[in-house]
């Protein structure tokens, strides 16, 4: 749920990289931090192991001007993708105003984005959220690789309501910026119908 400071005039915002390990969730964020103008982001914090793995979050604050007199920021964070950090995974979950799911498009690791939707479901679920209700979008990353599922089928596999899909390479940035604001128009009309 957002977080309003009156006295601030401040609407932050929360937004969640989901999705296996291995992914493209950091390199996402990675992106948006490199290519965002310096005055309307925050310093990337990124905990990992010495495999590169995330080991609890990323999390860049972007602000992006004002709405009704509110300057608003959205907090974009990363789970790890480790099936074993399910408790970070429900930690940083709380207070999510939306959720983007990035799958990874290789055949061998269907099996694993199958398993962190269904995670995804339940960890939403634990805390009072209902993905079918929430701000939405999926990615579908790794598109430039040869062993890439077909779109259709990925479609049919991951998608679990109308929410909008995008085709993404996260290391060159394809799609990358178009998830993000998909997600952040969907929080916003999410916002505003409260």
């Amino acid at each position: 749920m957002s977080f309003i400071n009156y006295a601030a005039r401040e609407i932050n915002c929360k937004i969640v990289y989901y999705g296996p390990g291995l992914c493209g969730k950091t390199t996402n964020i990675q992106w948006i931090h490199d290519k965002t103008r310096q005055d309307a982001k925050g310093k990337l914090i990124s905990l990992a192991t010495e495999t590169e793995r995330t080991l609890f979050f990323d999390f860049l604050p972007i602000e992006l001007g004002t709405i009704r007199g509110f300057r608003t920021r959205f907090h974009l964070y990363t789970v790890p993708g480790q099936v074993f950090y399910d408790a970070s995974r429900k930690l940083i979950l709380k207070g999510v105003d939306g959720v983007v799911f990035v799958a990874d498009s290789q055949e061998a690791r269907m099996d694993a984005n199958v398993e962190a939707v269904t995670n995804l479901r339940e960890n939403l679920k634990e805390q009072g959220y209902d993905l079918a209700n929430m701000p939405y979008a999926l990615q579908l990353n790794k598109r430039d690789l040869p062993s890439a599922v077909a779109l259709a089928e990925l479609e049919r596999a991951l998608r679990v309501k109308d929410e909008p899909v995008f085709e993404a390479v996260a290391t060159t940035g394809e799609g990358v910026f178009e998830t993000l604001k998909a997600i952040i128009k969907l929080v916003l009309k999410d916002l505003k119908s409260r």
